[in-house]
């Protein structure tokens, strides 16, 4: 369990003076979130109905499976929402459905409660009360494909899986380059086809009036392709990158997620931050990808070990060191580690 600060306490929420603890932490809270199983919260008393009866301004997150409606009792996952939410079938290929190289579900999920909280908070501004906001797997999920559910409502034709897709632009590809590695290109616009050409050398191709359009070049996608792909085989990925930056197109090398501890841009610019892990050592991670007033959000605190802050926080909750004691020594609540 975490309050405000992100400092760590722990909790048996099994017992009832566990329950109590906790929601006498929640009578001082802006936010409560929880992502228990339905029905858990309110089995234990620590429902918003039950919680705002004594703190009427709490604004409740409840991080779910899935909103009302049939489904709303289930278990769900991340993987279960990409399956049945039709994200897996289009990242994978025909017959194969793949989950996503990340928990976009989970973190999509996450924002979303995040900008539910957000608005509850401004409108208890006016209203002086907070409210129980949900968010949810399933519906995050479709959401996110919500764009192909779209295109097969204004064509009538179902969207193919990503990676059998038949590309709305004759080079949006990725490419093998000369030392064995490979670089995404995107050639989006005509004048950028026509950038393009200058760069590389594609005379013919400039001169040829067939392919001005981006619908004809579509159309000779494959012709074209095995020209570029073999012209493009003969450069240094660092070579074609940088001329490809020269001239403004979209590229981006085929990174591995290690690759971005080593990211120059990543680590110029704020975009990774020093972290403590458990074991004591220290790594860098991602920050929050925004800027406000011009800066980079920095690490605010570390990340705390588990039961790191609990004596702290009861004794700023009211309670006596004889009571957490009381307390540590019933098992209810545990201390850090010490080891």
């Amino acid at each position: 369990m975490y309050n405000r600060n992100k400092r760590s306490l722990c909790i048996d929420l099994k017992s009832p003076a566990g329950r109590a603890v906790a929601a006498k932490l929640a009578e001082g809270a802006d936010v409560v979130i929880e992502n228990f199983r339905p029905g858990a919260m309110a089995a234990n008393g620590l429902d918003y109905a039950t919680l705002s009866q004594r703190n009427p301004g709490l604004v409740y997150c409840s991080a779910k499976g899935f909103l009302a409606g049939p489904y709303e009792e289930r278990t769900a996952l991340d993987e279960v929402a990409q399956m049945m939410g039709g994200l897996a079938y289009m990242t994978g290929l025909p017959g194969k459905p793949m989950r996503a190289g990340a928990s976009v579900i989970d973190v999509a999920g996450g924002m979303f409660g995040v900008i539910g909280i957000l608005a509850a908070l401004q409108q208890r501004q006016h209203t002086g009360l907070g409210q129980e906001v949900k968010t949810s797997l399933y519906e995050t999920c479709a959401f996110m494909v919500g764009q192909h559910m779209a295109q097969m409502a204004v064509t009538g034709t179902p969207a193919p899986p990503m990676t059998v897709r038949r590309s709305a632009w004759a080079i949006y590809d990725i490419f093998d380059t000369r030392d064995k590695d490979q670089v995404f290109i995107g050639v989006v616009t005509d004048s950028q086809w026509r950038t393009f050409c200058e760069a590389f050398g594609f005379d013919d191709f400039l001169a040829d009036r067939t392919l001005d359009g981006n619908s004809d070049r579509v159309r000779q996608r494959d012709r074209i392709l095995e020209v570029i792909r073999k012209r493009l085989g003969g450069f240094d990925k660092a070579e074609l990158m940088q001329r490809l930056e020269a001239i403004g197109l979209p590229f981006a090398p085929v990174a591995k997620p290690e690759d971005l501890f080593d990211d120059p841009h990543l680590n110029a610019a704020g975009g990774l931050v020093e972290l403590t892990l458990p074991t004591g050592a220290t790594t860098h991670l991602p920050a929050l990808p925004i800027e406000m007033a011009g800066r980079r959000m920095d690490l605010r605190h570390d990340l705390p070990r588990e039961a790191e802050h609990s004596q702290e926080v009861l004794r700023e909750a009211g309670y006596a060191d004889a009571e957490i004691e009381r307390l540590v020594a019933e098992g209810v609540v545990r201390l850090p580690d010490t080891k």
